[in-house]
């Protein structure tokens, strides 16, 4: 074999420290890229992973992951990546990244997936990125550049930024690092917080799973109140960014202003360790996540995603009605009792690929 030539090959575990090495040189790589993702939700769900790695001259030169989120004969996508809001195609160039595009196509056709869904800003304008339709999500990224140290951080801060920080302490909400034998009380938020919201709750095994296999490129804050955690937050850790895919604090005690001191923190973590950009994750313009998040300085940066069905019949394309329908499940939902919530949700949320 001519080592030249660009191959693509599906990853194994034993290529997870040369996948995570490019991610991590990659500067568009993120915490969602990296080998951990694939390995938290093939152990906590159970959906099959294609991991696909273009190869030259004996490197990495390129990745694209998917994840098959299937339910036979409802659904099957391949999703790249799900339960969270990037995790596209990095590539050193144009022709690779249309080689592995290339690929993830006949690969939707060997599993017979109704479509492939890429999160992720692509190359634009390349024989494979036309085939693609690009949708309108309606979504942005907030993004927050980070300086080098918290102090420079904090007094970039407005006063009545500092202040609302100020409160919470003042109130009496400390703030620590939390592992895992705090995944209990952490998830107790959490569910009640997606219960409340009307919204399916990840099982705690994948949030367990998600700590264990990123080890030190996840951390988890408490915020707490007299011994009680009343909030928490799980935050990634990339090449130069962090990403935060999930933070709840409880409503009877918003009012102290747990989430203030929990996003300060992670804040802080994250320009003292050298990181450059903090990651909000996904808002909607003018909506109550995206003026909190806007707070704190971070700038929106359009969320775009691509789809390739291929045959020209998308069977899960959303109806006009599906808005209306989303909101009767919601309301249903937040009736239930914790409980029945956190028993039945991991079972559907595991099939929500966002």
């Amino acid at each position: 074999m001519n080592n030249k030539i660009l191959k693509i090959r599906l990853a194994k575990l034993s290529d997870q420290k040369y996948w995570d090495e490019y991610v991590l040189n990659h500067s568009k790589g993120s915490p969602y890229h990296l080998f951990a993702w694939k390995k938290a939700v093939e152990s906590s769900y159970k959906h099959p992973t294609f991991y696909l790695m273009a190869i030259k001259d004996r490197k990495i030169v390129g990745v694209l992951p998917f994840v098959n989120i299937r339910i036979l004969p409802f659904i099957n996508n391949m999703v790249s990546l799900p339960f969270c809001d990037i995790g596209c195609c990095l590539a050193d160039n144009l022709e690779i990244q249309d080689f592995l595009i290339y690929q993830a196509i006949q690969l939707k056709k060997s599993v017979k997936a109704y479509s492939l869904n890429f999160r992720g800003k692509l190359y634009h304008n390349t024989e494979m990125h036309l085939q693609l339709e690009e949708l309108n999500t309606g979504k942005v990224r907030m993004i927050l550049d980070l300086p080098d140290s918290a102090d420079k951080l904090l007094s970039s801060f407005k006063s009545k930024l500092r202040s609302q920080v100020r409160k919470a302490e003042k109130n009496g909400v400390t703030f620590r690092w939390g592992s895992l034998p705090d995944m209990d009380a952490a998830y107790n938020v959490f569910s009640r917080n997606m219960r409340e919201l009307g919204s399916p709750v990840h099982s705690k095994f994948f949030l367990k799973a998600v700590l264990m296999n990123y080890g030190d490129r996840a951390k988890l804050g408490l915020a707490q109140f007299q011994g009680k955690t009343i909030g928490m937050g799980i935050i990634l850790l990339g090449g130069e960014g962090v990403s935060i895919p999930w933070a709840s604090t409880l409503r009877d005690y918003n009012r102290l202003g747990p989430n203030m001191l929990l996003y300060l923190n992670f804040l802080q973590y994250s320009a003292d360790n050298g990181y450059s950009f903090f990651d909000f994750g996904r808002s909607s313009e003018g909506e109550g996540t995206y003026k909190f998040k806007k707070q704190w300085g971070a700038f929106p940066k359009p969320l775009v995603w691509y789809e390739y069905i291929g045959n020209g019949k998308d069977e899960n394309k959303p109806s006009s009605t599906d808005s209306r329908k989303r909101e009767i499940a919601a309301a249903i939902w937040q009736k239930l009792p914790l409980g029945v919530a956190n028993t039945i949700g991991p079972h559907i949320r595991k099939y929500i690929s966002l």
